[in-house]
């Protein structure tokens, strides 16, 4: 057996001492409920660049200061200027063998079920660069080229993982059943920290942010964030912290707190119900931020991890959060998910806004 969050070793020595995020009184409030870590932004290095199409796709990777590197993806019309830009969050999906790679298309099996299951089969940063955006999108912390060492097992996962998840032939499908059970664990380490997973991710994030808006071909003064599920709320994390960002499309994610007790909290990840957040603040609180920025939510009548009425009451308060023509809740029949329908109206929205 090896550590416990063996890939980041040098979590807790990169935390101590350093300083948070600092901003505004809405960055503060959000940085102090969260524990948001200042990020560290180093060069990228090129990987290299592939044409699909009308579109193509340059690899990128970076180094945020702790743990392994970051591989993200950077997706623009050929041929294209100087372009608005879109920083593409993916999901959680109980799905930590890939991250970004959901949002494009690559032939990897793990991958393409998400974008098939979950994204109606069209990648959604593909999808955002055919619209006219140059589109990243990047692992963040605890997923894909991000994620922690589960080989060998840590001690709790050993002793809980199913035999059928240990011997399953995929290598992708064994490591996502073991970073569910590990999922806790490092919940644990970053409380214990000082922080949370939630702040880990914005912490990720925020650098991702800061290297969109140095590319090639990029409007830095016109950025928008676009997620799904879990990637929703990292939408709202970032326009929390940086009031530079133009427009936030959230899809799938959102309920007032008070709505998911007693039977919708459990559903939820660490990254989303984050000890000592709900007395201080709702995620609707979050979203809205200083509601300076262009915001529409995309809400599933039928969503299994959202009770109605908090969606509801969600819509109706940033509602009322927001000035008038700020924010636009969006309604679709059916269930949790990002299908092209969704994805268009996302595109439509951020084509306006941005």
């Amino acid at each position: 057996m090896q550590g416990e969050i063996a890939g980041y070793e040098d979590w807790p020595a990169y935390l101590r001492g350093r300083p948070r995020v600092s901003g505004d009184a809405v960055a503060t409030a959000v940085v102090d409920a969260f524990g948001v870590p200042e990020p560290t932004v180093t060069p990228y290095e090129v990987l290299g660049t592939e044409r699909d199409g009308d579109i193509e796709r340059t690899r990128l990777r970076w180094h945020t200061g702790l743990g392994p590197a970051t591989d993200a993806w950077y997706v623009r019309p050929v041929g294209a200027g100087t372009l608005p830009a879109v920083l593409a969050l993916h999901c959680h999906a109980n799905v930590k063998s890939v991250g970004a790679e959901r949002l494009i298309d690559t032939a990897r099996p793990v991958a393409a079920g998400l974008r098939e299951e979950l994204y109606g089969g069209r990648p959604l940063a593909d999808g955002l660069a055919r619209a006219g955006f140059a589109v990243l999108a990047h692992d963040t912390f605890g997923w894909g080229s991000r994620r922690f060492s589960l080989d060998p097992l840590p001690g709790r996962v050993d002793r809980w993982l199913a035999p059928a998840d240990r011997e399953h032939p995929d290598p992708d499908r064994r490591y996502d059943a073991a970073a569910s059970l590990h999922e806790p664990t490092a919940a644990k380490f970053a409380g214990a920290l000082g922080t949370s997973l939630a702040a880990m991710a914005a912490h990720d994030d925020l650098v991702a942010l800061a290297h969109l808006r140095t590319l090639p071909g990029v409007d830095p003064d016109r950025v928008g964030v676009a997620g799904f599920s879990g990637g929703g709320a990292r939408s709202a994390m970032l326009t929390s912290l940086d009031p530079g960002i133009r427009a936030s499309a959230i899809v799938c994610m959102l309920s007032t707190f008070e709505a998911l007790i007693p039977d919708h909290l459990d559903g939820h990840s660490w990254y989303f119900t984050v000890p000592g957040v709900p007395p201080v603040m709702d995620w609707t609180d979050v979203v809205a931020g200083r509601a300076e920025h262009e915001q529409l939510v995309v809400y599933a009548v039928d969503d299994e991890l959202f009770p109605l009425a908090g969606m509801q009451a969600a819509d109706r308060r940033l509602a009322e959060l927001f000035p008038t023509g700020r924010y636009e809740g969006a309604w679709y029949p059916g269930p949790h998910r990002f299908d092209v329908p969704m994805q268009d109206r996302v595109a439509e929205f951020l084509t306006a806004a941005v």
